[in-house]
């Protein structure tokens, strides 16, 4: 079975990703993921973004020269355009990553914790989409005690990420919403139903 895991920022991916490898699932974080394509893209990266970041006072490298993603979000998330522009240069990275995880791992569970799957081919080889989701209030909070970003950069993010489930139920993917509003238990219990009817 290859699944992906999704849902809107805070909902609870990685605790459901952890949660399905402790089940013996192979699984593949979009983070990270996306972390090593920005790197291997960098230079393409400043020569895009650059100047619009100046403008904002904003520095886009570390001290040791790698990529500031808290700050290039800061850029991007600006506009819709400058999100098709990262999209454009970081997303046949990961995808090409992507389907070397699911080459490496064939005859395995697989689960890709990803919030925009759907943007890259390899969605279509997934089996089924659990869309982990919490209401916006609770997922507010959550960013506020675990990044203490300021509400306006939280509120872009909500708007890019808006309509994220009916965008995946457009996917050929069987999906389904977990709601994730209680203990870490009932997440889990929630999880075990969704593997049983899809056993």
């Amino acid at each position: 079975m290859v699944l992906c895991v999704t849902g809107p920022m805070a909902a609870g991916k990685n605790a459901a990703a952890d949660i399905l490898a402790k089940k013996g699932f192979k699984t593949i974080d979009a983070d990270v993921i996306a972390h090593e394509a920005v790197e291997s893209q960098k230079h393409a990266i400043l020569a895009e973004f650059e100047k619009e970041a100046q403008a904002l006072g904003i520095t886009l490298t570390n001290a040791d020269g790698s990529i500031n993603r808290r700050a290039l979000g800061t850029v991007v998330f600006q506009s819709d355009q400058n999100v098709a522009r990262q999209e454009a240069l970081v997303y046949p990275e990961i995808n090409r990553r992507f389907e070397a995880f699911l080459q490496e791992h064939k005859d395995e569970d697989c689960a890709i914790n990803a919030t925009v799957l759907f943007k890259v081919p390899v969605m279509q080889k997934m089996d089924a989409v659990l869309f982990i989701d919490a209401p916006r209030i609770i997922r507010l909070f959550r960013i506020k005690k675990r990044d203490n970003l300021p509400l306006s950069n939280i509120l872009k993010r909500f708007r890019a990420q808006k309509n994220l489930f009916a965008k995946y139920r457009l996917s050929n993917a069987d999906t389904r919403r977990v709601w994730n509003i209680g203990t870490r238990q009932h997440l889990e219990t929630e999880i075990e139903k969704f593997l049983a009817s899809r056993r």
